[in-house]
């Protein structure tokens, strides 16, 4: 994975590979996907590479898409993600994570008190650092802000 980055495209990428393999099969009646997202980052709010590979991944999941961002200072707030973090690393507490293969297995091996249990995959694709998205592409987006906080809240239809 050298030379691979944090990206958008990570960061989408890895919302169609939970949809494709965990999603679809528990919520096969769904035809929206909503997503709770970092202020900053790979999935920033601000960010047009996010918004675009956003309706790549609506226009080829059928799934309408909305996203809800956590103001900054406030992504810290995410009770499911500190939750499952939590029983991660209580799975790996003093052991050695020597490769990807060990760090998957305890990923994947971690459950909640309540039984929810945790996927895992690796993925070795190598994300570019600094794609820009053009304002072509970018306008060409199915991009609806919500009323009560247009710069945090939005959706995006698939455009099939």
């Amino acid at each position: 994975m050298s030379g691979s980055s944090d990206t958008s495209e990570f960061a989408v990428n890895s919302n169609w590979e939970w949809w494709r393999h965990f999603g679809k099969k528990s919520y096969q009646n769904s035809n929206e996907l909503l997503i709770f997202a970092g202020g900053g980052g790979s999935n920033s709010r601000r960010s047009r590479a996010w918004k675009f590979y956003l309706q790549e991944l609506s226009n080829k999941s059928g799934l309408t898409i909305s996203v809800c961002h956590y103001h900054p200072g406030t992504s810290k707030w995410n009770k499911i993600e500190h939750k499952m973090f939590t029983f991660i690393s209580m799975n790996w507490k003093g052991k050695s994570l020597e490769n990807y293969e060990k760090v998957l297995k305890f990923i994947s091996e971690a459950k909640t008190e309540s039984g929810l249990k945790i996927g895992s995959m690796l993925d070795e694709r190598v994300y570019e650092k600094g794609k820009k998205i053009s304002q072509e592409d970018f306008d060409k987006i199915s991009l609806k802000f919500k009323n009560k906080f247009p710069l945090w809240d939005y959706t995006i239809k698939p455009m099939v």
